[in-house]
């Protein structure tokens, strides 16, 4: 059996424009006479894909991660024929139903219901088709009280409901989605994990799904492909890319969020504006890297500023082992005012006494400092 998804030395390449986004005639003249003397900077040129070789067999379920960039989208945005490849080809096997955006493929004044059938159209689906559907779309969606209101008067998460619930139930054959579950409420994202998890072992449909949601990857998924600066880092089981990933992850971020310069030893080495430079967390006043829940908790952080802070802010997000938040909590929270030291080494803290967290397992804590002014 080929492959439904078959990706061979794929690679998109974007120019990044050095030019003005505004131009009046005299910078054409004037720059028209500089070229004739002088050569001119050409457009900086970088690849967010490079050299992609993939097969997703039929009834697959692949999770894609990676970091902001590392080309998740782009990849999708191609099997779906949205851009082209500047290098390569991915030849699809099957009906494509895509899921990128909320709201596109919808007409803003066209109600719910139209827009069921303006979406089955561009998948290629009879009326007769669509109409075999209709009640199941609807039903799915929740939002039948609004069916026949026109789509501008939906919220997002309205959208998203009635977007999902007709890429799932047309039949597409290959299903792509990228993030946009993040828009609806829990209840619904957990309804559509289980609706693509159903249509993918019962009618052996091919899925592609990309999100940030590490739990909801690794619940759906059986593979993964991991992206690293438009680079195939990774393509084998859900399991051993995520680990690949989350440990890759923790590497950078204990390399640049938290760091590990001696403030006392070494301040000729801080760099300016460089924030927070090192943490350490305490269990019953004790240095510690276990807790064990009723225990005082608290995080000491060093840091160096260049410039005050208006408002200063500094919090913690604890996260359990899939990276979703347990609890946040900052000096606002607690009622407390900081005042923080400028050019030179300082220390804040952030204390909670008898802390529980009742479940067992493995967390993860960011710290973040900042400040809280909005303008």
């Amino acid at each position: 059996m080929k492959p439904a998804i078959e990706i061979r030395n794929l690679g998109k390449e974007y120019t990044l424009k050095s030019g003005q986004s505004y131009v009046a005639l005299r910078d054409v003249i004037t720059n028209s006479f500089r070229n004739i003397f002088t050569r001119t900077k050409s457009d900086q040129k970088f690849f967010a894909l490079k050299d992609i070789n993939l097969d997703v067999m039929q009834g697959e379920r692949i999770g894609i991660v990676g970091h902001n960039g590392a080309g998740k989208s782009t990849l999708l945005k191609i099997i779906s024929r949205i851009t082209p490849p500047t290098t390569g080809e991915a030849i699809i096997r099957g009906r494509v139903g895509s899921l990128l955006e909320v709201g596109t493929g919808f007409h803003p004044e066209l109600t719910g219901r139209e827009n069921i059938y303006l979406n089955g159209s561009i998948l290629g689906l009879k009326k007769t088709e669509i109409n075999k559907q209709l009640d199941a779309i609807i039903d799915f969606s929740g939002v039948e009280k609004f069916i026949d209101t026109p789509l501008k008067h939906y919220s997002s998460g309205m959208q998203l409901r009635i977007a999902f619930s007709v890429a799932a139930h047309l039949e597409p054959e290959i299903l792509l989605i990228d993030e946009v579950l993040a828009v609806g409420d829990m209840e619904f994202q957990k309804k559509c994990l289980g609706k693509m998890e159903e249509v993918s072992k019962s009618h052996g449909r091919t899925i592609l799904f990309v999100s940030h949601n590490l739990a909801a990857v690794k619940q759906l998924c059986t593979k993964g492909l991991l992206l690293e600066y438009g680079e195939n880092k990774l393509y084998n089981d859900i399991n051993t890319v995520l680990q690949t990933y989350s440990s890759s992850y923790l590497q950078k971020v204990n390399r640049t969020a938290i760091g590990s310069y001696d403030l006392g030893q070494h301040p000729n080495k801080i760099k300016p504006g460089s924030g927070l430079l090192s943490a350490k967390m305490f269990i019953n006043n004790n240095l510690a890297e276990e807790f064990i829940p009723g225990s005082d908790f608290k995080i000491t952080a060093g840091y160096y500023l260049t410039s005050p802070l208006v408002d200063p802010e500094v919090g913690i997000v604890i996260k359990d082992e899939n990276y979703i938040p347990v609890i946040g909590l900052n000096n606002k929270h607690l009622g407390k005012k900081l005042e923080l030291k400028v050019n030179e080494p300082g220390e804040v803290t952030i204390s909670i006494p008898a802390f529980n967290i009742y479940m067992p397992g493995k967390y993860f804590v960011d710290l973040y400092l900042g400040d809280q002014v909005h303008y």
